[in-house]
């Protein structure tokens, strides 16, 4: 093994929940201090809520101090959030702004370096090391994916194959000539590519990859079990989120695959109840925010991700870990009273061995009634299947569906390629009852 590769195993990976609390203690209390000096808002909400940084005496202090949202960034586009000159600032991202204006996030040297170092780590505990090859199918651009993953692969010492997202049959062209042993996509991206390898006559399981990384979408465990066995990989989740640094902010490491790790000597992790603002102990189901510990351009502060999840405690490494998200608090369906996520649905969707993970949920009203059609696609080796599998494939998954959410819904079973296909997010909501 490498000098390069040994030195990831930072000594904090190993260290005690003493050890770790103390340096995490220290780095907040210079983020609070840098940000309250350098950013107007963060000064307003501190005085506003009657806090200030020299108050943070210990880690339970921090939930005296106000949340950050997406909106505090939006308010202050582009770079009012921003806490060093611009002539500090190496690297602009942003989000797509598909729900109002981009959230801008900025990045200094030092910024670039630490998340680098973080996908290193982060791909290294997925089990990625210098001899493999890496096909990013992430996008390039103001997405924090495509380059996040990049400098971390070559951090590592991996070979990187920027192909970036869509162009699916180039993507299976390239995994047959390059041979590459990990890919990184969303893991509704990672069925198109292997639908694709189905349509052009091939295995997908027979091809050169051993290692997967997914992330930017919600995913669970009937979707990873979906990627594994027909890409013929290991599956890990790579949470991130570009307003705290991008990916890289937690990964499940091969040898336990329980959840992503979170790298918490960078970022510093609550749950809070969604409605209340509460702080929730380890085990409880809330909403994840996020404090940055190390980041000098963008700091943030109780960053509520909308991201619903619990905090677990260490296996493979001594940080805590996060639990598959089950869905985003913004993104929950009330469907005649009844509270569901897409990921739900999309848990009994893959509990049919026909069906496949490619699937659309149309909410309308119909009268005064709210109704949910769920539209699925069927595993490419169903497509000639009969009407009446289908119909009771169909019919498995109404049951299914009204058994556990208590929801009754209709079931419409498609072919193969008849629903959009993603190369970024999935959209999984069509949501008609305001149009």
């Amino acid at each position: 093994m490498s000098a390069q590769t040994s030195s990831l195993f930072e000594p904090i990976e190993r260290a005690s929940r003493d050890e770790i609390a103390a340096l995490q203690l220290a780095r907040m209390k210079t983020t609070l201090a840098h940000a309250y000096a350098n950013v107007a808002t963060y000064r307003e909400k501190f005085d506003a809520a009657g806090v200030h940084p020299d108050e943070l005496k210990s880690l339970a202090d921090l939930a005296r101090f106000p949340f950050t949202n997406k909106q505090d960034l939006r308010n202050n586009y582009p770079y009012g959030m921003l806490a060093v000159p611009m002539r500090d600032i190496v690297r602009i991202h942003a989000s797509s702004g598909t729900t109002g204006k981009q959230t801008v996030v900025g990045y200094t040297k030092n910024d670039i370096d630490m998340w680098a170092n973080l996908m290193a780590r982060s791909l290294h505990a997925a089990g990625a090391g210098p001899d493999d090859i890496v096909q990013i199918a992430h996008a390039y651009g103001l997405f924090t994916g495509g380059f996040g993953v990049h400098y971390g692969a070559e951090r590592l010492g991996c070979t990187v194959i920027p192909m970036g997202g869509g162009q699916t049959a180039k993507q299976v062209q390239l995994i047959r000539d390059f041979k590459p042993t990990m890919i990184v996509a969303t893991p509704s991206y990672a069925l198109n590519i292997a639908d694709e390898f189905v349509r052009q006559g091939m295995d997908p399981a027979a091809c050169s990859l051993r290692i997967g990384c997914f992330g930017a979408e919600p995913w669970g465990e009937g979707m990873r079990s979906e990627i594994q066995t027909r890409l013929g990989i290991d599956a890990m989740d790579l949470y991130g989120l570009s307003e705290v640094i991008g990916p890289g902010v937690a990964c499940e490491c091969i040898e336990a695959k329980d959840g992503p790790v979170i790298w918490e000597d960078h970022f510093y992790p609550e749950i809070i109840h969604p409605e209340t603002g509460e702080v929730l102990p380890d085990g409880e189901l809330g909403e994840l925010v996020f404090t940055s510990l190390t980041k000098e351009a963008l700091p943030v502060i109780r960053y509520r991700t909308r991201d619903l999840a619990r905090l677990l405690p260490p296996t493979a490494r001594s940080f805590r870990r996060m639990s598959k998200i089950t869905g985003r608090s913004d993104d929950m369906l009330i469907i005649r009273g009844v509270n569901l996520f897409p990921g739900h649905i999309e848990e009994l969707i893959l509990k049919q061995p026909q069906l496949s993970g490619h699937y659309l949920l149309e909410v309308y009203r119909e009268g005064p009634l709210d109704q949910m059609e769920v539209l699925v696609e069927v595993k490419p080796e169903f497509a000639h299947a009969s009407t009446e599998m289908k119909q009771n494939a169909a019919k498995g998954l109404q049951h299914e569906i009204k058994g556990w959410l208590g929801v009754t819904t209709r079931v419409s079973i498609l072919d193969p390629g008849h629903l959009p296909r993603p190369e970024g997010k999935a959209r999984r909501v069509i949501d008609k009852r305001a149009v």
